[in-house]
C-alpha cells in the first residue's frame, strides 16, 4: 500500500500528451511540439565554459546546503541592481530549480487546514505541492478581459480566516500575463489589511517581458510587506539553463532557515558545477539573453497572428513568458470525424494523433476550455504547426 501523502498527488495531465508525442517521434512521425516549457536555445557558451572550468578545477564536492557564498552574493547583487531589493546571504537559498524553492517554501509555511490562494489558470505544480503539504488551496478566478489576472477586489473577497498565503506569478505560466505596478499596488492594499497572509512571488519569467515595461515586484510597490514575502526565481528560463537545475529564493532569515532544514534532509546542495555556472551567468554580461528575448518576441507575433486567423480559436496575447493560452471552447462538444471532442485533453489528443501537433490541454492548468502552446520553438515549426491546426479545426463540425 502506498502512503496517503503520495496518493494526494495527482499524475500530471500533460503526461499522456507528452508520452504519446515522444512515442510518435521515435516511430519517425513528423511531430511538431508546442508543448515545451523550456527555451529551445542552447545554454550560452561562456556559461557552459564556466561549468567545464569548475569540473577541471575540481569543484565537484558538496557545498553548504544553501549554496556557495559567492553565488548567494551574486544573487544579492542581482536583486539589488535589477530589482531594487536588498537581501543578505542568510536571506537567500539556492535550490535544485525554482520548483524545489517553491516546494520548500510551502512545506515550511503551510499547516494542515490552512489555505493558500492560487490564481486560475495556474502552473500545474502549485496545487500538487499544496496537496503534498497536506494543506488546502482555493482558486482565484481572473478577468478574461484582462488576461485572467485577479483583481484586488477578487482577492479581498477570497480571504477568510483560513487563508495563510497567496501566490503571485508574473509573468504568468500559462497566460503570459504581467501584473502592472498599479495592479500590484492595489493588491498590496488588500494584503496590508490582512497581515496573516504571506506572499509567494514566482518571478521565474521576469526577464521575458515583451511590452517594453520594466518588471515590477510586489516589494517594489510595497516594501513594508518584505517580512512575509518569499521571492522565487532561477536561471532556467532566462538563461536557457533548464538542465542545470538552479533556482533561488529570497526571504526573511526565519523562512530561509526552515527551507534549508528541509533541503538538508532531501537533496542537500544544488549541483556544485551548476552553481559555478550560475555564478558566471549572474556576474557577467550575457549577450545571448537579449537575442533570445528578441527572437521570442518575433515568434510571439507570428503565432498570435496565425492562431487569430483560425476561425473558432481565441488566443490570449501574452505580455511575457513564452506561452500562448488559447480558447478552444467553440470546438468542445463538436465532432471530429464522427468522434465528439469532449474536453481540452480530447482536443489535444486528436490534434496530435491526426495532424502530429503537440499542445498542452488547458485541463492541466485548471481551465478545460483552453490549450497552451509554447513559442519556444522555431519560426518554421510555428508556421507549419499553425497550418496543421487550421486544417484540423476545419474538420470539426
Amino acid at each position: 500500500m502506498l502512503s496517503k501523502r503520495v496518493n494526494m498527488i495527482h499524475p500530471s495531465p500533460t503526461l499522456k500528451i507528452t508520452a504519446l508525442a515522444k512515442k510518435m517521434r521515435s516511430e519517425g512521425k513528423p511531430v511538431i511540439s508546442f508543448a515545451a516549457g523550456e527555451p529551445d536555445f542552447d545554454t550560452p557558451q561562456k556559461i557552459k565554459e564556466a561549468a567545464i572550468n569548475a569540473l577541471n578545477e575540481g569543484k565537484t564536492k558538496y557545498t553548504a546546503t544553501s549554496g556557495i557564498p559567492e553565488l548567494k552574493e551574486a544573487i544579492s547583487r542581482k536583486l539589488e541592481q535589477e530589482n531594487g531589493l536588498k537581501y543578505s546571504n542568510n536571506e537567500i537559498i539556492v535550490s535544485n530549480g525554482a520548483k524545489q524553492c517553491i516546494f520548500n517554501a510551502l512545506l515550511s509555511l503551510l499547516n494542515e487546514h490552512e489555505t493558500i490562494l492560487i490564481p486560475l489558470p495556474y502552473w500545474v505544480s502549485y496545487p500538487e505541492i499544496v496537496n503534498f503539504a497536506g494543506a488546502k488551496y482555493r482558486l482565484i478566478g481572473g478577468d478574461k478581459n484582462n488576461k485572467y489576472k485577479f483583481s484586488a477586489r477578487t482577492l479581498r473577497d477570497s480571504i477568510d480566516s483560513s487563508v495563510k498565503a497567496l501566490i503571485i506569478n508574473s509573468p504568468s505560466n500559462p497566460t503570459g500575463a504581467v501584473y502592472s505596478r498599479e495592479e500590484l499596488a492595489e493588491i498590496a492594499v488588500v494584503l496590508r489589511d490582512n497581515p496573516q497572509v504571506w506572499i509567494l512571488s514566482d518571478d521565474i519569467y521576469e526577464k521575458l517581458i515583451y511590452t517594453g515595461e520594466r518588471f515590477t515586484s510586489i516589494l517594489n510597490v510595497a516594501p513594508d510587506l518584505r517580512y512575509r514575502t518569499i521571492i522565487i526565481n532561477g536561471l532556467s528560463k532566462s538563461f536557457s539553463m533548464t538542465g542545470f537545475r538552479i533556482g533561488y529564493a529570497a526571504a526573511n532569515p526565519d523562512i530561509i532557515s526552515a527551507m534549508e532544514r528541509i533541503q538538508d534532509h532531501t537533496t542537500s546542495n544544488a549541483s556544485t558545477i551548476s552553481q559555478y555556472a550560475a555564478l558566471y551567468a549572474l556576474s557577467h554580461p550575457v549577450d545571448e539573453i537579449d537575442k533570445m528575448k528578441n527572437e521570442f518576441s518575433k515568434r510571439l507575433n507570428i503565432m498570435f497572428e496565425g492562431l487569430s486567423s483560425i476561425n473558432g480559436l481565441i488566443p490570449i496575447k501574452p505580455d511575457g513568458a513564452f506561452y500562448m493560452f488559447t480558447d478552444i471552447s467553440s470546438f468542445i462538444g463538436k465532432k471530429f470525424r464522427d468522434n465528439i471532442i469532449k474536453s481540452s485533453e480530447d482536443f489535444s489528443l486528436k490534434l496530435l494523433e491526426n495532424y502530429y501537433v503537440a499542445t498542452i490541454p488547458g485541463l492541466a492548468f485548471g481551465t478545460d476550455n483552453f490549450m497552451r502552446l509554447s513559442f519556444a520553438t522555431s519560426e518554421k515549426d510555428i508556421r507549419e504547426g499553425i497550418e496543421k491546426i487550421a486544417r484540423f479545426t476545419s474538420e470539426i463540425k
